[in-house]
C-alpha cells in the first residue's frame, strides 16, 4: 500500500487525539498571526509617525548635523536635490525643513524648545503628524510669515492663547543671536508631553530670512517612503550617488535611535513569546507521535517481519507528522482568516484604557489595536510551524525505525 495513504489512515485510528493535536497547531497559527501581526502593525505605525514628526524615513543633512545640529550646517540647492530624490523608486514624498533650538518668550515667561520650519503648501496630514494633531486654530497657510503653531503644553507654559504674540530667539548662520516676533495661529496636541511641551512650527520662508539663509537653503530634506522597510536599501543607494556627495544620508534608525532601540527590545520580547508558543505546540506534537509509536511497537514488528524496511518505517511515521501538520495548518488558516479580517479592518478599541492615544518612544500611537501581516511574515509563520511539526515527529520516527522485530512480536 502507498505509504502516504497508510500514514493518512493511521492518523484517524485515534480521531480525538489527532484532532486535539491538529487544533493545537491551529491555535499556534492563530497566536503567531496575532503576535506577528500586532508587531508588524505597531512597528510600522511607530516608524511612520516618527518620520512624520519631521525627519522622514530618510534624512538628508549637512555632515554632522544629526549629531550636533547648528544653523551653520545646512543644505544648499535644496530644490535641485528634491527633484532628483522625487524620481527615485519607493519615494512617496520629499519636503524641505529647517530645524533648530530656540528660546520662546511671552510677556510672562521664557522657555527653551525646538522649532521646525515648514513650507505650508507642502505639508499635509499624510506627511506631517502635527497637521493631524491640530486641536484649535489653523496650521500655517501660504502667504503668511508671522504665524506660529505651538504644542498645547508649550502654549500653557508660556500662558499664550490664539492670536497672542511670542518672541523666538535663536542663532543665525553666522552664529549671531537673532529674534523675531510671531503670532499664535494654532495649537496641536499629539498626546506626548515631551512633544507638546517643546515643539513649535514656523513658516520656512520667514525662518530663512531670520537665519540668513538663501531661498534654497534648508537644514534637512525629509524623505517619506511608501514602505519604511526599504529605507536601509534606499539609503545605501543614495549614499553612492554623486549628487549626494558631501551630504549625510541617514535612515530613521540613525535619526531616531531611541525609537529604534525600543522597537528592537520589543521585538525580542515578541520573539521570546512566540518561541514559548512554538515549544508548547512542538511538545504536543511530540507527545502525540511518541504515544502513537509506543502503542504500535508490535504492529511495527509485524510490518518489518513482512518485509518493511526500517527506512520505510521511519518514512511512514514522518509522513504521519507531515499530514498532521498539513491538517493543523489548514484548520489554522480557516480559523485565522475571519479573525485577521476583523483585526486588520476594525480592531479592538482600547481608548477606554489609553484615551485618545499613547506614547511609545516619544511617538503617539492610535489606541485601536489592529494587526497587519507582511507577505514574508505569513510565509515565515506557515513554514516555521510546518517545519516544527516535522521536526517534532523526527524522534518518534527514529524510534519506530529502530524497533527490533523479534522482541516486538513478543509484546502484547
Amino acid at each position: 500500500m502507498n505509504l502516504n495513504i497508510l500514514a493518512w489512515r493511521n492518523l484517524w485510528r485515534h480521531k480525538r487525539r489527532t484532532l486535539i493535536t491538529a487544533s493545537s497547531i491551529a491555535f499556534g497559527v492563530l497566536l503567531a498571526v496575532t503576535f506577528t501581526g500586532a508587531g508588524d502593525y505597531f512597528y510600522t505605525r511607530m516608524i511612520d509617525a516618527g518620520a512624520n514628526m519631521g525627519m522622514g524615513h530618510i534624512t538628508l543633512a549637512a555632515p554632522d548635523f544629526n549629531r550636533a545640529p547648528s544653523s551653520k550646517k545646512h543644505l544648499q540647492k535644496s530644490e535641485q536635490l528634491k527633484q532628483h530624490i522625487a524620481q527615485l523608486q519607493q519615494v512617496k514624498n520629499v519636503v524641505a525643513r529647517i530645524q533648530g533650538q530656540a528660546m520662546f518668550a511671552s510677556a510672562r515667561k521664557t522657555i527653551g524648545g525646538i522649532f521646525i520650519a515648514v513650507s505650508p503648501e507642502q505639508e499635509n496630514s499624510d506627511n506631517n503628524l502635527f497637521v493631524r494633531a491640530m486641536v484649535s486654530g489653523q496650521m500655517l497657510s501660504s502667504g503668511t510669515d508671522r504665524g506660529i503653531v505651538l504644542g498645547v503644553d508649550l502654549a500653557r507654559k508660556l500662558k499664550l492663547e490664539l492670536g497672542k504674540k511670542v518672541v523666538y530667539t535663536t542663532t543665525d548662520v553666522n552664529g549671531d543671536i537673532v529674534s523675531a516676533i510671531a503670532r499664535v495661529s494654532g495649537l496641536f496636541q499629539t498626546g506626548s508631553i515631551e512633544i507638546d511641551g517643546a515643539i513649535a512650527i514656523l513658516p520656512v520662508q520667514k525662518v530663512q530670512k531670520v537665519l540668513g539663509y538663501q531661498q534654497d537653503e534648508v537644514s534637512i530634506l525629509a524623505v517619506t517612503l511608501y514602505d519604511q522597510r526599504n529605507s536601509h536599501r534606499l539609503r545605501d543607494k543614495m549614499q553612492v550617488m554623486p549628487i549626494f556627495e558631501n551630504i549625510e544620508v541617514l535612515n530613521w534608525q540613525q535619526t531616531q535611535p531611541d525609537l529604534a532601540g525600543m522597537i528592537a527590545v520589543d521585538k525580542s520580547s515578541n520573539y521570546i513569546s512566540q518561541l514559548l508558543i512554538a515549544l508548547l505546540v512542538a511538545a504536543g506534537i511530540l507527545n502525540t507521535m511518541l504515544m502513537s509509536v509506543l502503542e504500535r511497537v508490535r504492529e511495527f514488528g509485524v510490518m518489518m517481519a513482512l518485509g518493511l524496511s526500517p527506512r520505510n518505517l521511519f518514512l511512514l511515521v514522518m509522513l504521519e507528522s507531515f499530514w498532521l501538520a498539513v491538517l493543523g495548518l489548514i484548520i489554522g488558516v480557516i480559523v485565522t482568516i475571519p479573525w485577521y479580517v476583523f483585526m486588520s479592518q476594525t480592531g479592538i478599541d482600547l481608548s477606554a484604557a489609553y484615551g485618545d492615544g499613547f506614547s511609545f518612544g516619544g511617538v503617539l500611537l492610535d489606541p485601536v489595536f489592529k494587526i497587519q501581516l507582511f507577505k514574508e511574515s505569513i510565509i515565515a509563520i506557515l513554514l516555521g510551524l510546518f517545519g516544527l511539526a516535522l521536526l517534532s515527529g523526527a524522534f518518534p520516527a527514529w524510534r519506530a525505525g529502530r524497533v527490533p522485530p523479534v522482541e516486538s512480536l513478543k509484546m502484547i
